[in-house]
């Protein structure tokens, strides 16, 4: 299964301490080789981002800094694992070496499973009629 890692805070943007890079590298390597981290990567600060929102029927785009963050998306993981209990371990782990390398930092891994066409009854419609469908 195909799981992606979102990790977020609310506390101010500061990025990763040097020790902490060094371990998230480590652990990057040591997945990759494995077979089982797809991608990952740490994004930039909300003030060079933007926003494109529909209200009312509407398209509009709002540059960052988005006062109303209340959670900031720092950065992403998505692996390739057996099972919830195997994403929920590696969840655990990524988030322990945040706990060993930045004290006082808070913070959650979300982490969700791609939906799979066929399994568990998601995505149900056609994906190439779909496709077709916005061509």
């Amino acid at each position: 299964m195909r799981f992606m890692y979102i990790v977020t805070s609310s506390q101010p943007m500061t990025g990763p301490s040097p020790a902490l890079m060094e371990a998230m590298q480590k652990i990057s390597e040591r997945e990759i080789k494995a077979g089982r981290m797809i991608d990952n990567g740490g994004l930039m600060p909300l003030a060079t981002g933007a926003r494109v929102r529909i209200v009312d029927g509407e398209l509009s785009v709002i540059d960052g800094p988005f006062i109303e963050a209340k959670e900031v998306v720092g950065g992403y993981a998505i692996f390739e694992l057996r099972d919830k209990v195997e994403a929920l371990a590696m969840a655990k782990e990524f988030m322990q070496l945040h706990l060993d390398h930045m004290p006082g930092w808070d913070g959650t891994c979300e982490l969700r499973a791609f939906a799979t066409p066929g399994v568990d009854g998601v995505c149900e419609v056609d994906s190439r009629s779909a496709v077709a469908a916005h061509a």
